[in-house]
Order: structure tokens, then sequence, then C-alpha cells
């Protein structure tokens, strides 16, 4: 009875027709996942396990609110809320803005990043700063035999692009006119500057250009070419921009300032952002009243309703001394 709480479908709703978030938000699946088992979240309590394996399956910008969550699985948003802070502390879950590059403006999306496997505080600071793969990849497999047949077929059609245009080469240069094995023999070379983002014109203008007279071997020289001339790799694309929220309150951070995926004030530390000593908001406003009422006024400044006394230095406190007081109030020492 025990396992069917790990059932990998407890639910009789379907993954392809949950609701998805607005395009460029919603659940984001982590780099370098393995695949899919029947004890991917046996260590997880019942509940938590039934919950990540609906996520599990759900497809790429999936909403993943406990809103919409509730809407779809037999629990309510609070259950699923905790459900969802307890994957978050098991290190399956992430919340968190992620910058985008477009063609209109940069902008950032609320993202929820899942990972089928458990990863630690150290594997999520690596994510946010564009990493991300499994520090413990699969042992890479044997080399595989030359491809034969179909896989041949199909692995020359890859560079179909590159043989069209040295097939054709002739017409624009009837010196550099090659054979059929020619082409095949240099298509490898010319694929490469397809790889880097060259343009068909770029090609025949490099090849083309400045022939001498006469072209005593076409092959050779469009060889010669397309080594001498290969355009450099384009640049790396940049890192992704990602930020980290707190699981429970939604405060951005540093990973290091949310071990957990939960923030220092959240896991009950003191705020960071007050200065050390300082006292809370509430003791001084209490403290402010207490002077104001040692001075014989009221919560808003006005002199209280109380029966008026002879003014003398054991009875009476004027304004500077409630000064003195509200100021002693918001001192470290008091």
């Amino acid at each position: 009875m025990a396992d069917s709480h790990f059932s990998a479908d407890p639910f009789s709703a379907h993954p392809d027709q949950h609701p998805m978030a607005n395009p460029g938000y919603g659940k984001r699946c982590v780099p370098g996942q393995q695949p899919r088992t029947n004890h991917d979240f046996l260590h997880l309590p019942p509940r938590e396990a039934a919950v990540a394996g609906y996520i599990d399956r759900l497809p790429e910008g999936a909403d993943m609110s406990a809103k919409t969550l509730a809407t779809v699985l037999p629990y309510g948003q609070c259950a699923l809320r905790t459900a969802l802070q307890r994957l978050v502390h098991a290190g399956h879950l992430r919340r968190g803005r992620e910058h985008l590059r477009g063609s209109d403006s940069p902008r950032w999306v609320t993202r929820t990043w899942f990972s089928r496997a458990a990863r630690d505080d150290a594997w999520w600071a690596e994510f946010t700063r564009g990493g991300g793969d499994d520090s413990s990849p699969a042992p890479a497999p044997a080399p595989s035999p030359p491809p034969q047949g179909a896989a041949a077929v199909a692995q020359l059609a890859s560079r179909s692009r590159a043989l069209i245009l040295l097939a054709a080469l002739g017409r624009t240069a009837p010196a550099l006119s090659l054979s059929a094995r020619d082409c095949a023999e240099l298509a490898p070379l010319a694929a490469a500057w397809f790889e880097r983002g060259a343009a068909e014109q770029d090609v025949l203008r490099a090849l083309t250009a400045g022939l001498p007279t006469p072209v005593h071997s076409p092959a050779a020289l469009t060889r010669t070419r397309l080594i001498s001339k290969l355009p450099p790799a384009p640049p790396p694309p940049p890192p992704v921009l990602r930020i980290l929220e707190c699981a429970k309150c939604g405060a951005p951070g540093r990973p290091e300032a949310l071990p957990g995926g939960e923030c220092g004030p959240c896991r009950g530390e003191p705020d960071p952002r007050l200065p050390v000593g300082a006292l809370p908001s509430e003791r001084v406003r209490a403290h402010a009243a207490e002077a104001r009422a040692a001075a014989g006024r009221g919560p808003q400044g006005a002199p209280s309703r109380v029966t008026k006394r002879s003014a003398s230095p054991s009875t009476s406190v004027g304004s500077e001394g409630a000064d003195s007081l509200a100021t002693l109030a918001q001192s470290p020492e008091s």
C-alpha cells in the first residue's frame, strides 16, 4: 500500500492539459536532466513525491502557481504551497527571475526551475551564473561504427548545402568547375563556413574574387581558399542572468543568502538590512509614546486633557526633556 503513494501517475489530471503560463514564463527544466525513472522521488514524503512526479511531466512553460495546481490536483492551495516549499528545501525547485535579451528590449521574466535530481545550494549557485550542467555526467559512450546505408545518406544530406554550392561553383566562375569527387572532398571545408554563420554569397565571394589567370587546379585553389579565408568562430552567447528568490516571501537575493531556498528573515535570522543595535520600529514608536505621555502631550502632540499641576523640576518634563527621552529611546543602549 505504501508504494501506491509513489505512483508515477497518482492523479487523473493529464499534464498535457495543464494550464500554461504567459509566454516566456512558467516551468523551466534545468540542464543535465537524467532519464526519468520510477524512483526519482522516493526520498520525499508521499504528498511531495506525488506533486513532484506530476510537475516532472509538465511541459515547458506550464503554470506552476499553487492556485493553478490546486485546480487540477486533489490538494488545496495551502497544502500545495507547503509541498512546493518542501521541494525547494529538497533541492528540486527554485523560483527566480531571468534576464531576457530580445529584439525589442531587455526584460526580466519570472521562472520556476525544476530539477528531477535533487541539487545542493552550490549547484543552484552555479546555475544562476549560467552553468548548471551535471557535475557528474554519465560516462561517454563507446565510439559508434561508421554510418552505413541510410545513416550514411542522412550524413551526406547534412552537407547538401555545401555540396550544392560547390557543384554550382562553375556557373559563377567557369575556371573553378569541380568534379563530383572534388565536391565530396571539399564539402566538409565549405560546411565549416556555414557552421560559423557565413552565407552562400560570403563563400562565393571568397572563392571567386581575384582569380589568377589561368587556374591550373580548380580543386587545389578552392581548398586553399576555403582553409585560408575561413572566418573566425562567432563569439559565445552572453551568459544568462538569473536571480533566485526566497520561496516564502519572494525577496530576491544572491544564492549564498538563500540556503535551502529561503532568506535569513524567513529562517528566523535577523534582517541584515537593519543596522546593528537598531531598535525595531514598534519599540521606537512605543518609546516615543511614553516620551509624549511624560511630557503631558497626546499621541499627536496635542496637550492631553489632564488636570494641570504646578510645574516643578520634580513633577514636570519640558519639551526639551521629551526630545531627550525620544533620542534616548532610539539609542541602542535603551
